[in-house]
């Protein structure tokens, strides 16, 4: 959800200019963090190609229609269960909700600052099978979804930072249907894989059986990529890492992240503005997907979202990795705004 001044310090892209960083090349490490080659493309304009990474971004077609979510808040972000047909979304909570231990009613503020944020499941027509809260984990840019037996475990930013609220590392949190996790608990798993690091969120490549960790360091936007049993064994050594403003303007939002294959995709953009805004509805928005070469860092497609352009209010929420009649797709949310709440929809592409 927009909050021009959070999300302008915290979810805004810092991508520094200067000396090119060093290669490294060891035991499959690939790091990719050189700055922008000369023969890669204008960041401030679509590339000409139809394709980013592996999808065709021709192809959106609706795959969730607008659906509430527990809480009235907007989602900030979604993953899918495909081996049980769910959808799982993360929003901050609501305004005015009293949870267990608490004595009063909380802001929707002080939920942000504190970390506070509920997770609804639902099928994957919309339909509402659950939900549980997560208090002290953070902002929920992106998230991932295990499916473990009869379990299911959402791996998840935590131990937020005081000020923005944001997450500094990442747990797994086993869901639990009408539950309130705190992120004190002892027995919730904490992982550090960039230590000093702020803006921490997972994405989860389940098929590859990787970890995608985006982070700020050094005031500069990165992306990594772990094995994820070396992941959960506390070896934070990156198959590859990336600088994730190869070619996506500074200044935008960052909306969420997803990684398949060789590719790792970032999610951008604003809500739309008044027509005397920036980002008038006529102007069909400013969303747009920018796919990574996780092997060398270069860019391979950056493409303005154009799907459902008539939404009232359309502001693009979370990104992940899905399935489309068999085959692998690019989801892109958005929230919408309905009379008291707010939605999510989610449009897919395919290859």
């Amino acid at each position: 959800m927009a909050d021009d001044t959070t999300l302008f310090s915290r979810r805004t892209l810092m991508f520094g200019g200067g000396a090119v960083a060093a290669g490294l090349a060891a035991s499959g490490l690939t790091w990719a963090l050189s700055s922008e080659p000369d023969d890669e493309p204008d960041p401030a304009e679509p590339d000409p190609q139809p394709t980013a990474g592996d999808f065709d971004m021709r192809t959106g077609a609706e795959l969730l229609a607008p659906t509430p979510l527990f809480n009235t808040t907007g989602p900030q972000s979604f993953a899918f269960d495909d081996a049980n047909g769910l959808v799982y979304t993360l929003q901050t909570v609501e305004s005015g909700i009293q949870l267990k231990d608490e004595s009063e009613p909380l802001t929707s503020g002080d939920r942000k600052t504190a970390g506070d944020m509920c997770l609804t499941r639902m099928s994957s027509t919309g339909i509402s099978l659950g939900h549980m809260y997560l208090r002290g984990f953070g902002h929920g840019i992106s998230f991932g979804v295990e499916p473990v037996g009869k379990h299911t475990y959402i791996w998840v930013e935590s131990r937020p930072d005081a000020d923005s609220g944001y997450g500094t590392q990442i747990a797994r949190v086993l869901f639990d249907d009408g539950g309130v996790v705190d992120g004190s608990d002892r027995r919730v798993p904490h992982y550090d894989p960039v230590p000093g690091a702020s803006d921490v969120s997972p994405a989860l490549d389940l098929a590859g059986g990787r970890v995608l960790v985006s982070h700020e360091t050094d005031g500069e936007h990165r992306l990594s990529v772990y094995g994820m049993a070396d992941f959960l064994a506390g070896r934070f050594d990156p198959l590859h890492a990336v600088r994730a403003g190869v070619q996506v303007k500074e200044e935008e939002w960052f909306q969420g992240c997803a990684l398949h294959g060789n590719f790792v995709y970032i999610l951008t953009g604003r809500p739309y503005t008044t027509k005397d805004g920036n980002n008038p509805r006529k102007s069909g928005g400013n969303t747009h997907v920018s796919a990574i070469d996780i092997r060398t860092g270069r860019a391979q497609g950056r493409h303005k979202v154009t799907v459902a352009p008539d939404l009232p209010f359309r502001e693009p929420e979370g990104m992940a990795i899905g399935s489309a009649d068999s085959r692998p797709a690019l989801c892109v949310g958005f929230s919408i705004k309905a009379e008291d709440h707010r939605e999510l929809t989610v449009y897919r592409f395919t290859g």
